[in-house]
Order: C-alpha cells, then structure tokens, then sequence
C-alpha cells in the first residue's frame, strides 16, 4: 500500500472492512465526503454547482451522488498524479467508455476479497472457473482483474479462465465437484451457450452469472435468463454479482435475485425526477456508496433502476437514455 497515500487519508483505511453498525458507516461516510470534496476537482465543482453546503452534511441523504456519466468524461480522481491501475468498462463499438483511474490496487483487493469471502466463506475452499470471453477482450477490464485475483486465491491447479473450451470446463467440474466446491463465474451469453449445447448436470455448483448479452444474443428478462439456466445446468438457483467499473465493490445474490451488500458498501434508492428525495420509495434510481472507492468518488448515481427490501435490494432495469453496458444487468 502507497506509505504517501496513506498519509493523506482521514483515517486508517482497514476501517472500513471492520465496519459494524450504521453509526460507523455514517461517520466513515461523512469523513469520506469531505476528504474527497477537498481532494477530488470534479467532485468538489459537482456538490457546489448542487448547491449543498459542504459543511452542513450530517446523513447519507445529504451527501451529493456524482452522475456515473462523469467517469466518461473526467478523471474522477483524488490524487491524479498517482495511478497504478486503469480500468475501461466494456462496450461496443463507437460507445464513449468509462474509464476509473485506481490509486491504490491493494484497496481494491481487499475489498473484493473480503466482500466475497463474507458471503461464501473462505476463497481457498474453491475452484474457480471463469467464463467471461468477451470481458478477456478487455485488457482494462476490472471484472477480469477481480476472478484473476480470485483464482489466485484459490491456489488450485484447476482454477482457471475457459474461453470457448466447454468440454475441459465440465470435464474438471465432473471430476472434482465431488471433492471441493466449484464456483463458475460467467458472462451471461456463454453460460447460455453451455446450458443449451451441452444439458450439462452442474448441480451442487454455484454458478454466478454478470455481464448481460454483449450483444451475442437476445436480451432477456433475469427470470427468462434464470429459468433457462437452472433448466440447462441442473441448478437450483443461479447467482449474481452486482458490480462495476467505476466502483471497487460487489454486490451478491444468491437466490431471489435480491442483492446483499458488505458493510462498507449501502445502496439508496432515489426518486426518479429528483436526485435529492429518498423517502418512501419503492423503486427508482440506484445510488451506491462505496467506501473503498476513497481514492476516486465513493458516491455514485447510476443509471440502474432498483427497488429496496428488507432482504436487499433488486435490480429493475436501466433508464431508459441510459447506455447499454455489462454491469450484472438484463433490462426487465
């Protein structure tokens, strides 16, 4: 970790992983707002051209989410002078990508290491399969980074990446999902590919899909998506990881297509046709805060549609002027 950048945060960044209680995560937050409103040019002219005072933010309502957008455009970023890493979302041809200049991998590791071992438990229990051709393509790609980190992780000589070679895939789950648990991590379009080439029978395997069409096939609805993955593969649930370039945290559902956040990552949900107003919604606007993302901007609008539960949160759909993009997302 950067000894320099360090020292210019507000506080020992492994705070944030140790978070219990919503009164720590407000402090966290209030303490992140103002660091990044002094650090962050574009961030900083964003909440005064909002119209926020600054000095007066006391809860998460207050605080201004910086449209995604802005990540297309600016370098979204507290210490521009320091980049380790860059990451472009996907797209296809002709679109204007994202682009998340990260100051600090270690942050990012963690993050995903700890959000994933919190909801599955130890990443050395695992193999990991990955099955994301088109993100492989994307030599800036951030979900690529992550599964590469995880099958790391893992420390087993069959976690790996399968770009178009089902039979040695399934060959190693048939092997070895008797022995140890096989988690198989997929851009939606090829999972699709495997359940209906092969029938293939993945029961007590998790099988995680992210990423949409690409382009490859038909949109559909996440229960369309579901029903045919279940079907084809064996499986009792099919399970989702919520996340996306310009933020250094995941979202997971493992059933019901609700997502859970970890403690150091809260979703809001906004009014439609106002930015500021959350009360009493049931759906609108999905606004996430990220914490991890301290270097870069923790408080992002996006352009998904959400609903909350008191189980998580779901996924609707996207607006409706918003780009396609692969972010764990089929428009419903």
């Amino acid at each position: 970790m950067n000894v320099q950048l360090v020292e210019q945060l507000p506080f020992n960044i492994h705070e944030i992983f140790k978070i219990n209680s919503e009164d720590q995560f407000l402090d966290l937050a209030i303490k992140t707002f103002d660091f990044q409103y002094k650090n962050n040019d574009i961030y900083r002219k964003y909440v005064d051209l909002s119209g926020r005072k600054p000095n007066v933010i006391s809860s998460l309502e207050d605080i201004p989410f910086l449209p995604i957008s802005f990540f297309k455009s600016h370098n979204v970023t507290c210490t521009e002078d320091e980049k380790a890493l860059e990451f472009h979302s996907s797209g296809t041809t002709g679109q204007v990508r994202s682009r998340h200049l990260v100051a600090d991998p270690t942050i990012y590791q963690l993050s995903f290491l700890k959000g994933f071992e919190l909801f599955y438990g130890p990443i050395n229990n695992y193999i990991i399969l990955g099955l994301l051709p088109s993100y492989m393509e994307n030599e800036h790609s951030s979900l690529i980074y992550m599964v590469d980190h995880l099958i790391q992780h893992s420390n087993d000589k069959d976690s790996g990446f399968f770009l178009n070679d089902f039979e040695h895939l399934l060959n190693i789950i048939e092997q070895r999902k008797a022995e140890k648990k096989i988690l198989l991590i997929g851009v939606s379009y090829a999972l699709l590919d495997l359940a209906e080439k092969y029938q293939a029978d993945l029961s007590g395997c998790i099988i995680m899909e992210t990423g949409g069409m690409k382009g490859k096939r038909k949109e559909l609805t996440k229960p369309e998506l579901h029903k045919i993955l279940k079907k084809g593969l064996n499986v009792d649930h099919i399970h989702s990881e919520y996340g996306m370039t310009e933020l250094l945290s995941q979202g997971y559902s493992m059933e019901n297509q609700l997502f859970q956040t970890p403690p150091w990552m809260k979703i809001l949900i906004r009014q439609y046709n106002d930015p500021f107003s959350y009360a009493s919604i049931k759906s609108g606007g999905i606004n996430v805060i990220d914490l991890a993302n301290i270097y870069s901007c923790s408080f992002i609008a996006t352009q998904d549609l959400g609903k909350q539960t008191p189980q998580g949160f779901e996924v609707l759909g996207r607006f409706d002027d918003a780009d396609l993009r692969g972010c764990n997302l089929l428009i419903q």
